[in-house]
């Protein structure tokens, strides 16, 4: 008889052990979740203050400005398919063309999360 409550306490301290794994990883999953969405936000914030003028809210680069300059259409898809996040960052850190570059004004974080929400025009 002691044989079976030893194996039914250390069943009962293994599944406690289990339940409790599956309940901090289910707390987590929120706050990822919660994160990529302020991040995406984030990006989408820099976006309107920095590139829109230009590229549009849209990304097409159908404003009075982006016409003038020739900006880039964000949603082509051959481009989008064509240029390397490196190439983007890149673009972004020291300016193409009539572009500026935003090295000094942005952190690499801000150019990376930026490099993110401009794929999201690729649809």
């Amino acid at each position: 008889m002691k044989t079976v409550s030893k194996f039914g306490f250390a069943f009962l301290v293994v599944l406690t052990l289990f339940t409790m794994l599956i309940l901090l990883q289910a707390a987590r999953i929120p706050a990822r979740v919660n994160s990529a969405t302020r991040t995406l936000s984030d990006a989408k914030t820099i976006f309107e203050a920095k590139c829109a003028s230009c590229h549009g809210k849209d990304g097409r680069g159908k404003t009075l400005k982006g016409k003038l300059i020739h900006a880039r259409n964000l949603t082509d898809a051959k481009w989008q398919n064509d240029v390397s996040d490196e190439r983007l960052f890149n673009s972004i850190s020291n300016g193409r063309g009539k572009m500026p570059d935003f090295k000094k004004k942005l952190s690499e974080q801000e150019i990376d999360q930026l490099v993110a929400y401009v794929r999201h025009f690729n649809k």
